[in-house]
Order: structure tokens, then sequence, then C-alpha cells
């Protein structure tokens, strides 16, 4: 889809579990149509690290809640420059680092916190034209109507080598987490990892950026010229 050809209007959700290239190829999309990209799930991990600083103890839902309802999130939504802060300090790298990454989970597991970041998630997505969203319960919570629903994977060998390359950490340890992560986050009881009825399966074991991508694009253009 050239740029010429970009939908007036889209909405894309893109699912799956961590390392399936959802980030990488949600923003080289998102660019694609001249649209913007949100990180639903930086945003868990930006309201993980205010509840780590605030010294909340993860097994009390009602802490956790507290401090991701007072937590102010300043989110950039440019798909070359994705950014976010968390009452005014900047977290790009520590909500990627091992405390926030082990932590995340228990979270974004609690209801309340949900509930508020979904709505945020909506806010966003409605005052923009073109987004592609990224996250795990995007097609069937967040944006139940987009225009084209994804659900990228990988085999977990592929998906740890992947990580790994990105944090430079051990593959088997990755694995492992990546593994911990995937039980935690399909077994919760409010919006589970899941793959939505009507999204489209991608498995991205075999595939580079550039083939996804363009499959994606082919995908939504099918999707939006009907």
């Amino acid at each position: 889809m050239a740029l010429h050809e970009r939908p007036e209007k889209c909405v894309v959700a893109v699912d799956g579990p961590s390392g399936s290239g959802k980030s990488t190829v949600s923003r080289r999309l998102a660019s694609a149509v001249d649209g913007v990209y949100l990180d639903t799930g930086a945003m868990y991990r930006a309201v993980t690290w205010a509840v780590l600083q605030g010294g909340a103890d993860l097994a009390d839902p009602d802490a956790i809640a507290k401090i991701a309802l007072e937590t102010e999130l300043s989110i950039g939504t440019d798909p070359a420059a994705p950014h976010f802060a968390a009452n005014g300090t900047n977290v790009d790298a520590p909500i990627r680092g091992p405390e926030v990454t082990g932590a995340v989970s228990a979270v974004a597991a609690v209801p309340a916190v949900r509930k508020h970041l979904v709505a945020l998630q909506k806010a966003i997505i409605a005052g923009h034209p073109r987004i592609v969203v990224e996250g795990r319960d995007i097609a069937s919570v967040v944006a139940p109507d987009a225009d084209l629903k994804v659900y990228l994977t990988a085999s977990a060998a592929a998906r740890a080598a992947r990580r790994s390359a990105e944090d430079a950490t051990d593959v088997a340890a990755t694995e492992a987490d990546l593994a911990r992560r995937d039980k935690l986050d399909s077994s919760r009881a409010v919006d589970p990892l899941k793959q939505a009825s009507d999204a489209v399966e991608v498995d991205t074991t075999g595939m580079g950026i550039d083939d996804v991508v363009a499959h994606l694009l082919h995908l939504l253009n099918s999707k939006v010229s009907k």
C-alpha cells in the first residue's frame, strides 16, 4: 500500500505473545499507512514502574490500583520515536528492565488497572484516523471493531532468540521467562491473552520483518477496500 493509497481511516489490532514481532511490525505498519502507533504493553509497564517506585505489595491489588489510577502517563504515538513518561519521568529505559518485566504480569492482572488503561487506550484510538495498536487483548477488548485484527505468533525458540538478542540475555533463561509470562497472561481472570475468533493468525517464525509488514498491508488493503 503506497502512501497515496493509504486508507482515510483504519484501526489495526495486533495481538500476540512476547517475542512474536509485534512491536517492530506494528511500528513499521503504522509508518506505512501514515498513522500513529500505540504500545499498550508499555502502558502497563509504565504503571508497573510507578507501582514499584511506590513500594506497593504486588500481592495487594488495592494498593496497585491506587497507584495506577494516580499515575499521570504521557504517551508518545509517533511510530518512529514512541516514548513514555510516568509522573513526569521518562521511563523508556526502565520499563524494559528485568524488575518491571518480572512484575508487569501481576500488575496487568488487576481488574481496576485494566479498566483504567483500556479506557485510556480507547480514547487514544478514537482521537486518531489511522492507528496501529499492539498488545494482548486489543482485538477482543480494546478495539473489537478494528478494521484488521491480527494475531502474531512464532515458535518458542524463535521468540526466545529474538528477545534475548534484544536484551542481551541468555536464550534458555529468556525462553523460561517468556513461558512464565505466557502462562500468567493467558490464565488471568480479566482480559486474558487469546486470539480473537475473527483475527488472522500470522506465524512469523520463518518470516522477515519486510515480509510480515507486506502481508499485513495486503490484508489491510483487502479489508478497507471492500
